[in-house]
């Protein structure tokens, strides 16, 4: 099964060439500049050497004379990239200034190989957390602040702004926004180590009032967790919670996703799984032969009774 035709993970891949928001419009307009000057100076160079195979004896000569050399050779790409840079800066420099003071913020830190996702208040203090599934309302700026908590990673989705570098101890900041509801596929554009490939994420565009009714689920425990259940139990003895941390209970590991209401997520591992009591069984019980390398170790001791109780009790945090 391919990741575009599963369930809850049909934005992967993300289309790179079809802006969905005002501020990944500029980066579509500077993409086809620069393809277009690509097939021009190609065009330009495969004449000259044209020329150069096959051309006149006179045009030979001069093709291959001073002025001609340093004209093509220095001055026009020297111009032309001068200008390209310049005309770039202009149409991009908006969407990586500070946030103005009614901004909404979230801030996405790079782990290897899944995104912590913290929203911020208006004073910028952490207002609860979630992973790999970013929600945002459509029609309003949201300004992302990037971090890394390991190596470079690089945040990107292509329909709704530009990528930029996640940098250890560096605070860089994007602007995405979205017009209209949807899901809109990201990945990390910067190798990072073995399954780089399979860090995506999700960003989840709600209409206002809807965003505002997700985000106060969000910031209350799961109703689920807060009642003790075979699940829980088995979740307990398997030690999850040395990683993982879920609201309402004593769970507050902090190395892995917080998984206070993973039931409500799209995806599992990143973006590469459908979110489901059986992939959440398959993913607890082997995920190193999903996504080989991860930070997640297998858990082949638990049988499948408690694999079916522990998946289920996850699932139904939401």
């Amino acid at each position: 099964m391919t990741r575009a035709a599963a369930d809850g993970t049909a934005a992967w891949p993300p289309p790179a060439l079809d802006p969905a928001g005002p501020f990944a419009e500029p980066l579509n307009t500077l993409s086809w500049v620069l393809f277009a000057m690509a097939g021009s100076v190609l065009l330009i160079v495969l004449a000259a050497l044209g020329v150069a195979l096959f051309g006149p004896r006179r045009w030979r000569e001069r093709l291959g004379g001073r002025k001609l050399v340093w004209i093509g050779g220095f001055a026009f790409p020297v111009v032309v990239l001068t200008a390209l840079l310049i005309y770039g800066l202009g149409l991009t420099s908006h969407l990586t200034q500070e946030p103005g003071p009614d901004e909404m913020r979230v801030r996405v830190t790079g782990e290897m190989w899944w995104w912590r996702i913290a929203y911020l208040d208006g004073e910028g203090r952490e207002a609860f957390q979630d992973a790999n599934e970013l929600h945002i309302p459509t029609g309003r700026p949201v300004v992302i602040e990037l971090d890394s908590a390991d190596v470079i990673h690089s945040f990107w989705v292509p329909r709704l702004s530009g990528k930029v570098d996640m940098i250890p101890g560096r605070r860089n900041l994007i602007r995405i926004q979205a017009d209209a509801p949807g899901a809109y596929g990201g990945q990390c554009a910067e190798y990072c180590g073995g399954p780089h490939a399979l860090m995506g994420f999700v960003v989840v565009a709600h209409e206002p009032t809807a965003y505002a009714a997700w985000r106060a689920r969000q910031t209350a425990p799961s109703p689920a967790a807060l009642q003790p259940t075979i699940g829980s139990q088995v979740f307990a003895r398997a030690g999850c919670g040395a990683c993982h941390s879920v609201a309402g209970t004593a769970f507050n590991g902090q190395a892995g996703p917080d998984l206070s209401h993973v039931g409500s997520r799209r995806t599992l591992g990143a973006g590469i799984l459908p979110n489901n009591q059986g992939t959440m069984a398959g993913w607890i019980s082997d995920s190193q032969s999903i996504k080989p390398g991860n930070r997640m170790p297998a858990y082949p001791v638990l049988t499948g009774e408690e694999l079916r109780e522990v998946s289920g009790w996850l699932e139904s945090l939401k």
